[in-house]
């Protein structure tokens, strides 16, 4: 299939940065995706990115890669673990219940191609298989570091309401860059901002240009969900980072029975 001159959707599911609306709940809840335009600023985006490559130096072969964990050591991935424009909906969405399950920074190299269609999840026991639909476990924050205004620039594809469906994409077409006439391609500038459900069908597309992709994505889950980027936080960043920051990390005094007691919710600044 040609991308360029089949019929594939390009307008893509846009949202305004801040708290999240009802019309933009409405197509979250249709599409399972939005994108949220102007996020980060041009200096933001420019400190994100430096420390995504200082992350990656002299790691990156001629294959995506990503590495978890880096707001432990780089403050402008620590600052946005809890971004003013997204903090809202990740709130929303989740109803003040929930944590930073993983932090991955991820490069897809100059020529290289890592087409593979799938569902974000478990391959020990699909999300899928916990009930219809599938329930929203991982909120995938995917920050864009580089241009991805064109296709084949590393461009994200995803399903629109591949969450709610009881069919699976077919296993021969996965390999495909665009499996399905409907898959749509994210167009999106530095600094904007991919937010999805765990449950759509999402793949890279190639990136055919002459510089490296890098996003930064942050993975918001319920409290009790297991961390995949680490078996536990740098305690020396626990103590100074800020209290939210803390409590999304998911340290519990008590990592045996956490709710035994109730659950505390993160101390917000517009909660008493």
């Amino acid at each position: 299939m040609d991308l360029l001159t089949e019929n594939v959707p390009l307008t893509v599911p846009t949202a305004k940065p801040g708290p999240m609306t009802e019309m933009e709940k409405f197509i979250f809840e249709c599409y399972g995706y939005i994108v949220i335009e102007n996020v980060l600023s041009q200096d933001e985006i420019e400190e994100t990115l430096e420390a995504a490559k200082r992350l990656h130096a002299g790691k990156i072969q001629n294959k995506l890669h990503q590495i978890g964990r880096g707001f432990e050591t780089e403050p402008a991935l620590e600052r946005l673990i809890d971004h003013p424009a997204i903090m809202p909906k990740v709130r929303e969405l989740y109803n003040d219940r929930f944590v930073l399950q993983a932090a991955w920074c991820t490069v897809q190299p100059a020529h290289s191609q890592h087409v593979g269609w799938h569902q974000d999840g478990s391959s020990a026991y699909e999300f899928k298989d916990l009930g219809y639909p599938t329930p929203l476990l991982q909120l995938r924050v995917s920050y864009h570091l580089t241009d991805q205004s064109e296709l084949y620039m590393g461009n994200m594809v995803m399903i629109p309401g591949s969450h709610k469906s009881r069919v699976m994409l077919p296993r021969e077409v996965r390999k495909e860059i665009i499996p399905t006439p409907i898959a749509q391609p994210i167009v999106a500038k530095p600094g904007s901002v991919l937010m999805f459900h765990n449950g759509v069908f999402h793949s890279p597309m190639p990136n055919n240009k002459d510089f490296d992709r890098y996003n930064m994505h942050y993975i918001y889950s319920p409290p009790w969900l297991r961390r995949s980027d680490r078996e536990a936080t740098d305690p020396a960043f626990l103590e100074r980072t800020t209290p939210l920051r803390r409590a999304l990390m998911g340290d519990y005094d008590r990592p045996d029975i956490p709710f035994g007691g109730g659950y505390k919710l993160p101390p917000f600044e517009d909660e008493d």
